[in-house]
């Protein structure tokens, strides 16, 4: 098996380019291409846009696939899915919650470190509406400026000590348990 990954947009490839994620493929033993697929956006995760993707995939290898993608405005994950549609098993979709940033503020390690905030903690960080700007609006408080843009402040909380694994271990952030239970079960498969 050798999973080709397709994203939705910036801060998904940068987390799935980084170091933390290779890290994370190779304690799983998965073989991935590590050229992630940025869609630029949700409509263009559509079935008639996967084909492209996939196709390119295929040649570099890959016969399986994974497509990640945020909730954004979609009241439910069953819309989300019936939207984008993957065509057959060979396809895992993985929906987080809203916005993938809710990630970082499942790293209560992170945000305790990056902060320099021994007692922060975000309890639901799904909850958050705009989890980009929660962020941005305590760099603000603790260090007068903000991320700026989203590619930013994930290069930089990446560069920072961002973990999956920690994140994963947030007792109220159901997607990226979700995501990392999917990749568990590729690498048993």
């Amino acid at each position: 098996m050798k999973l080709g990954i397709i994203v939705e947009g910036d801060t998904e490839k940068i987390l799935l380019s980084s170091e933390q994620f290779r890290e994370l493929m190779n304690s799983l033993n998965i073989d991935y291409i590590e050229e992630i697929i940025n869609a630029e956006g949700a409509g263009n995760l559509l079935p008639h846009n996967l084909t492209a993707f996939v196709t390119a995939l295929q040649q570099k290898g890959a016969n399986k696939f994974l497509i990640l993608t945020d909730l954004h405005d979609d009241s439910c994950y069953t819309i989300t899915h019936q939207r984008i549609v993957p065509p057959s098993s060979d396809y895992i979709l993985v929906i987080a919650k809203k916005h993938i940033e809710t990630w970082f503020l499942a790293d209560t390690n992170l945000l305790r470190n990056f902060f320099k905030k021994g007692n922060l903690f975000n309890e639901f960080p799904e909850n958050e509406q705009n989890p980009f700007e929660y962020l941005s609006d305590l760099r603000v408080k603790y260090f007068q400026r903000g991320f700026g843009n989203k590619r930013l402040m994930t290069k930089i909380l990446l560069k920072n000590g961002f973990s999956f694994t920690q994140a994963k271990n947030h007792t109220n952030c159901p997607s990226i348990k979700y995501f990392i239970n999917k990749l568990n079960h590729l690498s048993q498969s």
